[in-house]
């Protein structure tokens, strides 16, 4: 669910982007710098790709147990803070047609790669965006929906040129309402989650004792069948109910309490600045 959404979002604005340098192209009358707008998408979805691949390198070349909880509880602190600047901040200027197309010309006029270059850094911030995102969600579930992504992308996509190309008028606004309330969530769960990883470097590192953690809630520990496989209760966070939870919401079967005061006041933030927003 959170690939779909974080995929879906930032692809929609790529899209978007996309579409109306085309469209200012087309009218006027500049086709011979359509072939630098596609070079330009090519490699900032390259350049994105290399970004994810250099953050991931840099998790595993963490050899230290203690060091790499470190490391993922600062980058999910990092990347709550990067979407909060962006649904709350860039957000307001996605696809301003006036501003783009001023750049998109005024880049034609001073250098003939001006498309190239508008588009490029475009893109890119979509795509540095979505591969923080991705791994950090990754991070908490340790596991990767595909079907998300790809339905994500694809209906984005589709939105994007309906919108664009085609003329149908869809309200944007209601679209990034709800997607940013759901990412209100997802950021949130992942300042507890980064709260939680920092308990992890305390207790790898040795400063503290895992016993000496108080623990609001401990949902039932999992228990091993005849075949040696264990089962965990449906709201651990790896049980049927737990690990959904876990994904979007950050939940934890056994938070401490420094995580459940940091959920409730980034959830608190989140919710006061979106309604701000869009109410």
């Amino acid at each position: 669910m959170s690939e779909f959404i974080i995929v879906f979002r930032e692809v929609l604005e790529a899209s978007l982007v996309v579409g109306i340098i085309y469209l200012i192209l087309e009218k006027s009358n500049q086709l011979g710098h359509l072939y630098k707008l596609w070079l330009g998408v090519l490699a900032a979805i390259i350049a994105s790709i290399l970004v994810g691949y250099f953050v991931l390198e840099a998790k595993e070349s963490l050899g230290n147990d203690s060091t790499a909880a470190l490391f993922e509880g600062i980058f999910l602190y990092l990347t709550a803070i990067l979407i909060w600047y962006v649904i709350f901040w860039l957000s307001k200027h996605v696809s301003d047609r006036k501003e783009l197309e001023g750049k998109t010309l005024n880049a034609i006029k001073l250098s003939s790669w001006g498309v190239f270059l508008v588009v490029f850094f475009a893109i890119l911030r979509e795509g540095f965006e979505t591969a923080v995102f991705l791994i950090s969600s990754f991070s908490i579930t340790g596991s990767f929906s595909y079907l998300g992504f790809i339905t994500g992308a694809i209906l984005a996509i589709l939105i994007g040129y309906l919108i664009v190309l085609q003329g149908r008028k869809i309200n944007l606004r209601y679209v990034f309402k709800y997607t940013t309330l759901l990412l209100v969530f997802l950021s949130a769960g992942m300042v507890a989650y980064g709260t939680h990883e920092v308990e992890e470097y305390l207790v790898k590192s040795e400063q503290i004792e895992k016993t000496e953690i108080y623990r609001p809630w401990d949902i039932l520990q999992p228990q091993t069948d005849d075949v040696g496989q264990k089962i965990y209760h449906p709201l651990h966070d790896k049980g049927s109910i737990g690990v959904f939870l876990k994904g979007f919401f950050g939940y934890n079967s056994n938070p401490n309490i420094p995580e459940v005061i940091l959920w409730i006041c980034a959830l608190f933030y989140g919710l006061n600045m979106w309604r701000r927003f869009y109410f």
